[in-house]
Order: structure tokens, then C-alpha cells, then sequence
């Protein structure tokens, strides 16, 4: 399962982080680490981008990146 295919309110686990170099590289100087525990927040009226509480924070990022982020239940 991929983070942009979680609900609104759920959480899961970070398994991997993928995408290309300089991709993967930003979303893990961004907090996105393998391990890490995430929740989707909101979703923007059209679907993206999403907003996601990790580590004390909120982060926003398009739909597209986080097809490149496999999570766990």
C-alpha cells in the first residue's frame, strides 16, 4: 500500500522510500523515513495535495510523491 492511498484520519507506518535520487533524497531530508509513523490530515478539495502529521509536525506534499512511499497498517 502507498501513502496516497490511505484515508483521511489513518495511520501507518513508513516501510520505504522510493522514487528517483534526487525525489527520494528530498522526502527523506523532509522527515519520510523508513519506520516512521504518518497520518493523512487533509486532502485539498481536488485531491491534492495531501497533508500529513509526522513527527510533531505537518507536512504538505502532492499525490504524486507519495505514490513513491510504501506504508504499513
Amino acid at each position: 500500500m502507498t501513502l496516497d492511498e490511505l484515508a483521511i484520519g489513518q495511520e501507518a507506518t513508513i516501510v520505504t522510500v522510493g522514487g528517483e535520487k534526487i525525489l527520494r533524497r528530498r522526502l527523506l531530508d523532509m522527515g519520510l523515513t523508513p519506520r516512521t509513523k504518518v497520518m493523512i490530515r487533509k486532502v485539498a478539495p481536488l485531491g491534492d495535495p495531501i497533508e500529513l502529521r509526522l513527527r510533531g509536525y505537518l507536512l504538505t506534499i502532492r499525490k504524486e510523491d507519495a505514490k513513491q512511499i510504501e506504508v504499513s497498517l
